[in-house]
């Protein structure tokens, strides 16, 4: 059983037993890894608070080949976020990103996943309240790509056509992004992608960010997000959760 080292952030814990907790963290060498933090919940545990949701910093871990559960030695937490918890649209969109790592992330080496959900809550975290929907639509878009599911946005997604970058163009969620006229024909269920909503996607998906959006465009992109991540991501028919609740609290704030 070696002892290894990585860099992790929190994505998720809750208590075990009286006196334990488990923790699934998304780590540097490894993706997504649950381990238990034994003792984690005893008044002068050697944790501490380090194992706050969002929390980053160096894991220890003990591995065992073969086991989906390892032990988590060790936690030296270098960055806290305090501030996702203070206004509840970012720690809404937070929680939504943790939720895209926790369900689709594989359990192996990917740091790009790591980089770019780093970057997201860090920015986040900046995020004036109220302000925090364009920020979390960019992460999400951006892990998205670091799954290997980016949408296309200037060739046709079915024939590969180049598409006029300035053209309101056909988005189909099954066929993978923006299609040409011919095959948009063939495609029942797409949705009309004005030059402004491609140029945002495109933003975010260069992690550029976005021009700034009126609130029912932020909607129509929340949306286009959660059809895409449903077409192409769902697990068995599972509802994303965070995301859905993300959503609902940003219509209703």
């Amino acid at each position: 059983m070696p002892l290894v080292t990585t860099e992790a952030i929190v994505l998720h814990a809750f208590d075990y037993r009286e006196t334990s907790r488990i923790v699934r963290l998304i780590t540097r060498e490894f993706g997504i890894v649950s381990a238990i933090a034994r003792g984690a919940r005893r008044p002068r545990s050697k944790f501490g608070a380090a194992l706050d949701l969002f929390a980053g910093g160096e894991a220890q871990l003990v591995t065992t080949p073969g086991r989906d559960l390892h032990i988590l030695q060790a936690f030296e937490a270098t960055r806290s976020r305090p501030a996702l918890a203070e206004s509840l649209d970012r720690f809404a969109a937070a929680a939504a990103l943790a939720e895209l790592l926790l369900r689709f992330a594989p359990e192996q080496e990917d740091p790009g996943l790591l980089d770019a959900f780093t970057d997201a809550i860090d920015a986040l975290g900046l995020a004036p309240p109220g302000e925090a929907a364009p920020v979390a639509l960019g992460g999400a878009w951006c892990l998205i790509a670091e799954l290997g599911f980016a949408p296309a946005l200037d060739e046709c997604a079915s024939c590969h056509a180049a598409l006029d970058p300035a053209a309101t163009v056909s988005f189909h969620h099954r066929a993978g992004g923006a299609l040409c006229a011919s095959c948009a024909r063939q495609a029942p269920g797409s949705r009309t992608l004005p030059p402004g909503a491609r140029d945002a996607l495109r933003g975010w998906l260069g992690r550029q960010g976005s021009p700034p959006l009126d609130e029912p465009t932020l909607r129509a992109h929340q949306r286009l997000l959660r059809e895409f991540l449903e077409e192409h991501l769902t697990d068995g028919g599972r509802p994303l959760r965070a995301l859905l609740a993300w959503e609902r609290h940003e219509v209703d704030a």
